[in-house]
Formats: C-alpha cells, structure tokens, sequence
C-alpha cells in the first residue's frame, strides 16, 4: 500500500534519516517506538505528505485514503461536536449530493451514449460511497462519539464550549470516522481514561479494516493493539514481528549478538592494523600490506546504537509513619454551585495500611479526582470523617500540578528550592534521574513540554521525606522511559502510595490493592490490579502476540 525506499532527510544539522526504508501492506497493525527527536512524527508526516525526503521515494495508490491524527486539533468552532466530526467526510457527502443527482437525471430522458455514460459514473460513485461508508455516516460518528466518552446530550453542542482535552476527543473521533485505508494515531490516548481506552483498542481490533501505524507511550496499548514495531533510530528504521514486549525482548538479544559482531570485526581490523604497521616499511610485503590496506578501505564498520541508559539515584527512605496511614468513615462530597447540589459520592469507608500501593479506579466523573483532593486536604467533605494516621507527610500530585511551577526558573533552581540543604551534586542527579541531564537541566520552565514540567514536579515531590504519596495522573503526558523511571521508584518506595492512572501496565506492576469508586460508593479489591479486572471481568481484548 505505502512504501518507504532509500530515503534520507535533514533537518538543519540533523540528519533524521539515511537511506531507510519501510513499509505499510494491508491489514498491517503497526507500532512505531524510537526516542524524542529520533524522527516518528517525520515518518508520519511523509506518508501524509506533509513533508518531502531529500532523496529516495514514497510510492502510494492516489485511491489510498489516509486518516492522520496528530497532537493538533486545528480550529474548531462554529460547529456543534457531531457536526464537526461528520465534516472529515466532506467529499463522501458531497459524493452523495452527485448520487442524487445522477439518480434524479435517470428520470429524465437521455440518449442510449449519455445513459451509458451517465451509469458508468453513477456506478463508480455508489461503489466508492459503500466503499467509504457513505451511507451509515451519521451512525458511524456518533458510535465513535459515544465511545470516546462523549455521548449523546453532547452532540450538538458547539465545540468551541470543550476544553482542549475533549476537543483532541473530538479530533481523534473525526479521523476514526473517516474509516480511512492506512489510519496514523500519534499518541492517540493522551487524553483519553480507560474506559475510552478500551474502547478504542475494541474498535482498532473489531470494526477497523484498514492498516494501522501508531505510536503510543501507553505499553498495554501497544501490546493489544499492534502485531509489528518498526524502531526508529540511527537515522534509519528497523521492524521487528510481535507486539511491544516481544521487540523489548528481541532487541535485546539482537544488540547482544550485534555487539559480539562488534568486537569480532573491531579484532579483526586491529590484526590487520597491527599487521600494516609492522610491515609497511618492507618492500617484500607490499603486496600484503596493500591487500589488507584495501581490504580494511571496503569494510562496512558495525555501528553500535546508543546504549539508552537510565541515571541511577537513590531516594531517601521516607519517616516512619503509623500502621494506619488513612480512615475514611462515612465520606461523601457535595459540589455546590450556582445550578444547585451535585452529589459526587457518598458514605465512603476504607482503611489504608502502611506501605500499601492503592489503586483508585472508576468510570470517568465517578469523582476519583475529587477524592484525592479531599484525602490531601485541597477541599473538605460534605460528610463523614477522613482520619490521618501518625507522622504522616503527604506528597500530592494533581492534573494541575504543572500551572504552580515558575516559568522564569530553571530545572535546576526549581529543584533546588525544593530541596535547599541538599548538594548541588544530589540536586544534579537528581535532575538526571528524571531525564534533564547535562545542560537541559538549566533550561527555563517556560521552554518545557507538558512532559518535562510533570518529571520536574515528580522529582520535587519524590526527593522530599514524604510518606504519603496521593497522585492523580502522573504518567499523563510522560513518555515510555519517563514512566517507566517513575513506575521503578513507586515500587521501591517505602511508604504508601494512593494513585489515579488510566496506564494500566503502571498499575499492573505497582498496585497492591484497588478501590473502585462505583455510582457514589466504594468496592474494594484485596489484591492487585490483575486481580480487580479478573473479578470485575472488565471488557479488555487479548492481547496479540503474533
């Protein structure tokens, strides 16, 4: 369907590319992983043909239909949320109004050679209308609508009224909708819960027929979503069959045996340098010498990727705090506004032990946020009792967290004023354990991604002797490797953590118990978050491992 051959590409002094080459055939499920800057989005945006390889070539059939979905959502208003998703479809309504049209010509009288021309075009426009699903348009839409949570008291409403979050919702239902042949999502769960999340991986693997490229830095999305990785990296793009963890494990195996071809080659050509010096002065080996000479000219030098390694730093074990950690009796909370009471949940009870790892799950507006922020003191409940436990400092991370940083500040000032008695040094690897080593850790606060502002916030906290951590999507808007640092030091945490995460694989590895919060009351799961999907037979697809 679409081929990628030889190309290469340059940006400024940054070559992305160097005659690499790929490929999307049909029904491919494709997952594309690399570091930041390694050139995903480029390869994104030469399909879409937004952009144009210095040399090599890009061959697709123009019948080719491509749905891109990127971090974008344009300029959206002036229409209502269903209106503006249908609109993606411009040309399959407008190749409805031509339908009718030839239909109505039908009726009128022709000559046998226009009739014949006339059901020529008319049956080449009705096939590509099915073919693009003309005829259950509006059903289609609002279906994806639905499922990426925006259901049907919102469908007229204008989208200029949808924060940004909800607008990329509406963005990536449009792309759905479209039903295109080669579909790109560039990180299309950002701003999505796991409800919608299922729903999309459901959707991805039921009722879309099409090939798929993605790139995710959401881990069991990507392993139910996708059959093939395609990493990019070393200005070239290198494929691998199987889903996400099956690449982790083949690619380590892989750099093994191209390091031990490293040092194979590296001996050999030492031999031969080794033999060139020795002998290069003596007229009676010259033909040798210049034999092993040419011979060392047209070898191809293994070249050894990067070794993405992760800074090591400690975190300090946090005080003592008393076995009970948190009580809640009887809790419930009540929003009161100008449109009245609005109940969120009510007559809550639980028990949070020391050291314990406690998952917070729920549907969308089940009120999960709002209890955090009662257990961390930002508002107070309407009823009941949340009780805290001896010595305990709590660490709070909110969805808002970023908006408190100051943007006129360094990382490294940032850091530092959160930890005033500690060394430079400490405050330095500090920093590099979240990913700002060297001289990033000296770039201001305003020039940071939304990612790189939740690492600064996540090092501030984690650093501190807190031994309560209460989080509400910290993994939101980080990538794979920054999640995974975070996930490493939960787990070694010492104290107790209480989190929201709609990363399931975060979860999976790091939740010891789960309290779901369901239509105002609380279940609670003695195990881990495994355990919680099993007994709720929560609706997730297998995950495809061929």
């Amino acid at each position: 369907m679409i081929f990628i051959t030889n190309i290469g590409i340059q940006h400024g002094s940054q070559i992305v590319f160097k005659n690499a080459s790929f490929k999307i055939l049909e029904g491919d499920r494709i997952g594309i992983v690399g570091a930041n800057g390694a050139g995903k989005s480029t390869v994104f945006r030469l399909i879409n043909g937004d952009e144009t390889p210095d040399y090599g070539e890009i061959s697709k059939s123009k019948k080719t239909v491509i749905g891109y979905f990127s971090q974008e959502t344009g300029d959206m208003k002036g229409r209502s949320a269903l209106a503006e998703v249908m609109a993606v479809a411009e040309d399959v309504t407008r190749l409805g109004i031509e339908i009718k049209e030839m239909e109505h010509a039908m009726s009128t009288p022709l000559n046998d050679d226009e009739m014949a021309d006339l059901l020529v075009r008319y049956g080449d426009a009705v096939e590509s209308f099915e073919h693009q699903g003309g005829y259950d348009l509006e059903s289609r839409a609002q279906a994806v609508l639905t499922g990426l949570g925006i259901g049907p008291d919102d469908y007229n409403r204008q989208v200029e009224t949808f924060s940004g979050g909800w607008k990329m919702r509406i963005a990536l239902a449009r792309i759905l909708t479209l039903n295109p042949d080669v579909l790109l999502l560039d990180e299309p769960t950002n701003h999505l819960d796991i409800e919608s999340i299922i729903w999309l991986e459901n959707w991805l693997s039921t009722e879309f027929k099409g090939a798929l490229a993605m790139t995710s830095h959401d881990r069991e999305f990507l392993n139910r979503s996708i059959k093939t990785v395609a990493v990019v990296e070393n200005m070239t793009i290198t494929t691998y069959s199987g889903n996400f963890d099956f690449y982790l494990e083949q690619s380590s195996i892989r750099r093994e045996q191209l390091l031990a071809s490293h040092k194979r080659q590296q001996d050999m050509m030492a031999k031969d340098e080794a033999f060139i010096a020795k002998f290069k002065a003596r007229v009676s080996h010259a033909a040798q010498v210049q034999s092993r000479v040419k011979k060392l000219e047209k070898i191809e030098k293994i070249e050894i990727p990067p070794d993405q390694k992760r800074v090591k730093f400690e975190f300090p074990n946090p005080p003592r705090s008393g076995d009970d950690v948190l009580r809640l009796e009887d809790l419930g909370k009540v929003w009161r506004d100008e449109n009245g009471d609005k109940s969120v949940f009510g007559g809550l009870n639980g028990l949070v032990k020391r050291g314990e790892k406690v998952a917070i799950t729920g549907i969308n507006g089940a009120g999960k946020s709002t209890l955090l922020k009662v257990i961390a003191s930002k508002t107070e409940p309407t009823t009941g009792t949340m009780t805290l436990g001896a010595n305990i400092s709590i660490g709070y991370f909110s969805q808002h967290a970023m908006d408190i940083l100051s943007p006129d500040k360094t990382v490294f000032e940032t850091v530092y004023e959160a930890l005033p008695e500690a060394s430079i040094g400490s405050v330095r690897s500090l920093c590099g354990a979240f990913l700002f080593r060297g001289d990033e850790a000296d770039k201001k606060i305003s020039a940071l991604s939304g990612g790189e502002k939740s690492r600064v916030v996540l090092a501030t906290i984690l650093a501190r002797p807190h031994n309560f951590l209460i989080f509400d999507e910290p993994t939101n808007h980080l990538d794979m490797e920054s999640r995974e640092i975070l996930l490493e030091a939960l787990i070694n945490f010492q104290g107790t953590v209480l989190i929201v995460s709609h990363d399931r694989h975060f979860l999976k590895s790091l939740a010891t118990r789960v309290f779901e919060i369901d239509h105002g009351n609380m279940n609670i799961f003695e195990g881990s978050y495994t355990y919680y999907l099993d007994k709720t037979e929560h609706p997730e697809v297998n995950p495809s491992n061929s």
